[in-house]
Parts: structure tokens; sequence; C-alpha cells
């Protein structure tokens, strides 16, 4: 039985899993990069192991040094939370080859789950239906052309490896099909090592609605009811909700029970989560399988009652699950906003700092998941995620009316957050009617932004703003260095800088 857990994460995933080991009696270690080292992970486990520097690629996604401090600290067990190293298929395999239990899937569920056209293979093969477009890989703009000559525009282009918005371009008109698919690729290869692309149709006004998914070694499969996914930017969510205000009883059903069959396909093992795509006509299609725990997972753990990393190492442990999917009810209406150090109002661009007070909210209803402090600075080299506030409430109503009490409550000083686009976005009268789609932001951009440059038209602007401040990141290194090469007059490079800004 697992006694001691490495957490492969930070921030407050980390914090999240190491709180249900500790009511679980579990011993938690922490590993942490250069940047990392004051986080707040870091003082919660039981201990901690330095693994490099604070670039990822350097520390958290370093599986060797990882695996070096699992062993160094007697760890029987590897909690990947998400993100990093989560469905890396070689990492579960190499847990497995030490000894150590990885606590998700096997390295063969990640694969044919991680690879999304073999995923929309064996989904079609199990009865699962999908997006119409290839199940291959399109490697020349010639055979995509021919593609979406048979399935007509729009279209989606989609990194075969891909996640997170990466290597995906949106094509609704010939002359853009050549060079998006071009851009697709290299974005791809980039970002996961693989230029592999494929083509689906795109569904207008689109859904975005997942079910959670938990299955253990025994051959039982449940799902957890659905999660309304729908309020992103960049493809990248933003707000989540559940019950989903689309569904209804019966649409609820048969839509579990695809993802239910999906699980099966795989013969997956631990939590996971099976995505859809719903028409405004109710009809759904299999988008991809996260073979991981999700960042909106508490909205569930509070609808549904059920502690997910708790389960996950319950079955990591070779426990069959305590509950049949006839025994699983939604209680209430939960809600969860992503709160950011970012300013939506450039184009969401990152604003990495030092936070100097903190207000957290509480109450009634409301659930924190966060890991900052005052005095902490929000690293430049990771997602800027400050904390994820989740609401519940007896109906729908109620637990917007609590989110907006909650966000009302949440002060922050030292560091630009989302937390007044948010409020924005519950006063909208789309998102108070239950009536929106992936379109949300994009619809109700004059009220969700404060400035009318929010979009394409300041990308370079704000692209232009990040690199000054990168440079002023610099300058406090490196001084002279930095006052050579941008030459004496420092207050005249600051005065230009302020009129860039404005």
């Amino acid at each position: 039985m697992i006694k001691k857990v490495l957490v492969a994460n930070r921030g407050e995933i980390a914090v999240r899993i190491m709180r249900s080991c500790r009511e679980l009696g579990l011993t938690t270690v922490a590993v942490y990069s250069e940047a990392d080292r004051r986080s707040m992970h870091v003082r919660y486990a039981d201990e901690a192991y330095y693994i490099g520097p604070s670039p990822s690629r350097e520390s958290y996604l370093n599986a060797a040094a990882i695996l070096d401090a699992a062993v160094k600290s007697g760890a029987d067990a590897i909690h990947p939370g998400y993100g990093f190293l989560s469905e890396n298929a070689s990492f579960s395999d190499r847990c497995k080859e030490q000894g150590i239990i990885f606590i998700g899937p096997g390295g063969h569920a990640i694969r044919t789950m991680g690879d999304k056209i073999t995923a929309r293979q064996t989904m079609i093969s199990s009865g699962v239906p999908v997006v119409p477009g290839t199940s291959e890989k399109i490697d020349s703009e010639e055979k995509a052309r021919v593609v979406v000559e048979e399935i007509g525009f729009p279209v989606m282009i989609k990194a075969s490896a891909g996640g997170g918005g990466k290597g995906m371009r949106l094509v609704k008109k010939p002359e853009d099909l050549e060079s998006s698919f071009n851009m697709a690729r290299s974005e791809a290869l980039n970002a996961f090592g693989d230029d592999s692309v494929y083509i689906e149709k795109y569904i207008e006004s689109p859904h975005h609605i997942e079910f959670q998914i938990l299955a253990d070694r025994h051959g039982n499969v449940v799902h957890l009811f659905e999660r309304e996914c729908s309020i992103q930017r960049r493809h990248q969510k933003v707000i989540e909700e559940t019950p989903s205000p689309l569904l209804n009883d019966v649409l609820r059903r048969e839509m579990g029970e695809k993802a239910v069959a999906a699980a099966r396909a795989v013969e997956y093992e631990g939590a996971g989560t099976i995505e859809f795509i719903v028409s405004d006509q109710l009809e759904y299609y299999f988008l991809e399988m996260n073979t991981r725990l999700q960042v909106e997972h508490p909205i569930t753990e509070r609808v549904v009652g059920v502690d997910l990393v708790k389960e996950q190492i319950n079955i990591a442990n070779g426990m069959p699950l305590p509950f049949r999917q006839v025994d699983l009810r939604q209680y209430g209406h939960a809600i969860q906003c992503r709160i950011y150090a970012e300013d939506p109002d450039q184009n969401f661009m990152p604003n990495p700092g030092v936070i100097k007070h903190i207000t957290e909210p509480l109450g009634l209803g409301v659930r924190y998941d966060g890991y900052v402090y005052e005095g902490y600075e929000i690293p430049i080299y990771y997602d800027p995620m400050i904390c994820k506030l989740i609401t519940w409430g007896k109906t729908r109503f109620e637990s917007i009316a609590r989110m907006k009490r909650a966000l009302y409550e949440y002060k922050i000083t030292g560091v630009k957050t989302t937390i007044k686009f948010l409020e924005r976005i519950m006063d909208t009268p789309a998102f108070l009617e239950g009536r929106y789609n992936t379109h949300f932001i994009e619809d109700n951009r004059e009220r969700l932004f404060e400035s009318g440059l929010c979009g394409a038209e300041c990308e370079d602007m704000a692209m232009i703003t990040a690199f000054i401040d990168y440079l002023d990141k610099i300058a406090k290194i490196q001084p002279p260095k930095y006052t050579e090469e941008l030459g004496s007059n420092w207050k005249d490079f600051g005065r230009k800088r302020s009129i860039l800004r404005l």
C-alpha cells in the first residue's frame, strides 16, 4: 500500500494533492526548481527536494531528476498532477520499471489517447461519434485540399500530439489553407516535437463539454457527470460549471454512457476526462481524452461529493471503486473561475511579480485552491494562474451569486489579475441566462474589456510591452551591460516606454 507520495508538480495543484494525502495519513514529498524555493507546496510538504534550474525543461520536465528524488526520499508513488509529465507515457513506464507506483494510467492508455489521430480511430471502432474529418496524418498541403473539398469549409487543422490550443488553426476560406496548414505544422513541431496534423470539420457555435470518468483495474468504470467548459480564450478555459446549462437528462445519460465506452476501449485505469464538442442542435462528437486530473476537477468534487485525488490513490493501491453508476448523483450547482496574473486588456499578457497584499474570499459555499501569499513572487517561467475559485449553491443562481460575492471579496495588489474581467462575465446577460458557447468572450468583447484593445489589433503592442518588461527585469540583474546597449539616457528610455504603454 502507498505510504509516501512524491508530487511531481508545483503551485496550487501540488498543494491540493498533498491535502488529500495528509487526510489519508500519507507522507508527502515536494520537488522544486530554483524559482520555487519559497513556494507554498515546498513549505506544505513533509520533505522537499531540489530538482534543477527554473526553466521547466530543466526541472519539472526532467524525469530523471524527479525519479532520483523519489528514490532518495523513499517515495513509493508519484502523483503527476496536471501538465508537465502528467501525460508522458514514457515517464509512466519508467516509474513502473523502477518499482514506483504512477498514480495515473499506464503508458499504453496515455499513448493511445495522447495521439489525437489514434484516439479518433479508437473511438470510431468503439462506436463513439467523432467530428467528420481525417483519421490519418496529413503531411502535405495538396492532401489537405483534397480533404477540405470533401468535408467543406470551415475546418480546423489540429496537431496530432497537441493540446492547450497549440498547433491549431481555424480555416474559413480556400486562400488561407496553405498558410494555416504550414503554421499549424510549425507550431506543432515547436510545441510537441511532432509536426503531424489532421483536419476536422469546424462545428459552428460549439459548446465544449467534458465528462469525468473513474476506472479501476477490476473492470469497473463510471462517469461523474459533465462539466461545461465553453468560456475560453485562445482555446484555454476560463470558467467552468456543472451541471451544464445546455444538456438535458436524456443527452446527459447518453453522453455519459459514451464516455464510459471510450474509457473501456483503452482499458483505462484512474481518473480521466472525455471531452466532447456539442452543437446548438445538441449533436455531440468526441474531441479528445485527457489522461490525467483536470484543472476544473473541484466543481465535480463539490457537486458529486467525491474526492477525486483520494480515488486516484485508492485505484493505484489496487482497490475497487466504492460506488456504482447508480449510486452517483449531482447535488446543486458549482462554478469555477481560474484567476491569473494577467492583463485582460493587453491580450491576457502575463503579469508576474510580487504579491504585496492578498485577501482571500471565505464564507459558505466557497472553496479556494491557491498557493500564493503576501511577499511571494509569481515566477516568469510557468503558467501565471494564481488560484482556482469555486462556489457551490443549491441552484445555478445561488452559485453565481456566491461567485460574485467571492470575487468582490478577493483582493490582490502587486500584480494585475483577471478578477475584474471575471466579475464582468458574471454580470453578462448571456452567461446569466446560460446562453453561451466557445465564442462567448469574442461575442461580448465590448462588455468584458475596459479598453478597445483586446484582440488581434493589440497583439503586436502586447508583445512589444512584454519584451520591454523583460528588458526591465534584465536591467535589474545586469544594469551596466543593459545601459550600455540601450544608451546612457535611461530616463529617456523610461519616457518612451510609458508612451508605448499608453
